[in-house]
């Protein structure tokens, strides 16, 4: 979390790579997403000045230049403390966004899990493949969770999901292994 008693720094990227291949654009652009950056115009893009960030910024300076780009990284602090706070907000409003779609997928997971219950669909390959699922699913928060420095309002209720996700999967386990061994009255 950033200190909310001093000004939020910045670090500001300009990024400048050839059009073609646009295979080099495409992954600049991948490696900024996935850390989190704010795209504030067309190749610039910000993110708290934080260590959580800083080698997801490194991995984007190098493919950058790799691909005979320039970058050019700038720390910034809003002029006011009302430009500062804008930043923050439109920072936080990515982040809600990204717990949005983070809530959205833990309710496709569980409705999977659902599904092969009342289909009995008992199976260790299907076990493996919603374990594989939650994983990813804790991986995905994990993340979040280090992007999401200055506190979206959706990140308690995305710890409550994903431990409700656990649990669910969890029964799906016990369901599995219950059919498995011919357990009766344990496949629920």
């Amino acid at each position: 979390m950033v200190n909310g008693d001093s000004p939020s720094r910045w670090l500001v990227l300009v990024i400048r790579v050839p059009a073609e291949p646009s295979r080099h654009r495409v992954a600049v652009w991948r490696e900024l997403r996935k850390i989190g950056a704010l795209s504030v115009g067309q190749g610039v893009w910000a993110v708290p000045d934080v260590p959580v960030f800083a080698d997801g910024i490194a991995r984007a300076v190098d493919l950058t230049e790799q691909a005979d780009g320039q970058a050019l990284a700038l720390t910034a602090a809003g002029r006011s403390p009302e430009d500062a706070a804008r930043f923050q907000a439109l920072f936080t409003a990515a982040r809600s966004a990204d717990w949005a779609e983070f809530l959205a997928d833990c309710g496709k997971f569980e409705a999977e899990l659902a599904k092969e219950i009342r289909i009995a669909k008992f199976t260790l390959a299907e076990l493996e493949e919603e374990e594989q699922s939650l994983e990813r699913l804790r991986r995905w928060h994990r993340d979040l969770t280090a992007r999401d420095v200055f506190g979206a309002p959706e990140a308690a209720e995305a710890g409550e999901r994903l431990r409700q996700s656990t649990a669910a999967c969890e029964d799906y386990a016990e369901r599995v292994i219950a059919a498995l061994h011919g357990i009766a009255g344990d496949a629920r």
